[in-house]
C-alpha cells in the first residue's frame, strides 16, 4: 500500500503534503525518512511525465512542492544535527537550463545540513572555479540534461584543473542522459544516479 505522503507528492497535493510533514515531524518520524519518502512521491511523478499523464508545467510544480518540503524537513533536521557539514558547490553548466533535478539535490543537501552554493542555471566554467575558490568547496555537482551539457562539463573540470583546484575537489555529475560513459569522457569522480547518491557522495567526500 502506498505511503500517505508518496501519494501526496504524486499527485501533486500541496496542502496535504505539507500538513503530512508537519503531522509527521511533530510526531517525531526521522526527518530524512521524510525526505525519502517525498523522494518517493517524486519519482512516481517522473514515472507519471514519462507516461504522457503530466506535462513539463507538472514537472514544475513538483519541483516547486518539493523545494518548499525540504525547506520546512531542513529547518527541523538543522537544529539537531547542529553546525554545517561543509560547502558544496553545484549548478546547471553552460548551455543548459534545466534545474528540476539541481534544485532537488540542492534541497537534501541543505536539509543534510552542508553548505550549499547555489550558481543556478547556465553557469560558465570560470564561475565554478570562482565559487570554489571563495567557498573552499571540497564538492562540485554539474548538473545537465541536454548532450549539449557534456562539452561545458568537461570544460568545467578542466578549468578547475587549470586554476590548481582539480586534486583537492571531487566532482560529481547528474542528470537524466548522464552514463558512466560519459563520467569517463568529461573526467568527473563519480555520476549521481538520483538526488539521494548525491547525498550519499558528499556524505563520503566531506
Amino acid at each position: 500500500m502506498t505511503d500517505q505522503l508518496v501519494q501526496a507528492v504524486s499527485d501533486l497535493e500541496e496542502e496535504t503534503v505539507f500538513k503530512l510533514i508537519e503531522e509527521r515531524l511533530a510526531s517525531g518520524t526521522d526527518p530524512l525518512e521524510i525526505i525519502g519518502l517525498c523522494r518517493d512521491g517524486m519519482a512516481d511523478v517522473g514515472k507519471r511525465y514519462e507516461a504522457s499523464e503530466y506535462y513539463v508545467s507538472d514537472l514544475i510544480m513538483a519541483g516547486e512542492v518539493f523545494k518548499q518540503a525540504m525547506a520546512v524537513i531542513g529547518q527541523n533536521f538543522e537544529l539537531e544535527t547542529g553546525e554545517k557539514r561543509g560547502a558544496v558547490v553545484i549548478g546547471t553548466v553552460k548551455d543548459d537550463i534545466h534545474d528540476i533535478g539541481k534544485d532537488i539535490v540542492v534541497s537534501l543537501l541543505k536539509a543534510g545540513n552542508f553548505d550549499v552554493v547555489d550558481l543556478g542555471v547556465n553557469v560558465p566554467p570560470e564561475k565554478f572555479v570562482e565559487a570554489v575558490r571563495e567557498s573552499g568547496a571540497k564538492v562540485v555537482g554539474l548538473s545537465g540534461l541536454l548532450t549539449i551539457a557534456y562539452d561545458s562539463m568537461k570544460a568545467t573540470v578542466d578549468a578547475l584543473d587549470t586554476a590548481g583546484l582539480r586534486p583537492d575537489v571531487k566532482v560529481m555529475i547528474g542528470g537524466g542522459a548522464l552514463t558512466e560513459q560519459v563520467r569517463q569522457q568529461v573526467g568527473a569522480d563519480a555520476l549521481g544516479a538520483d538526488a539521494q547518491e548525491a547525498v550519499v557522495l558528499c556524505n563520503k567526500w566531506i
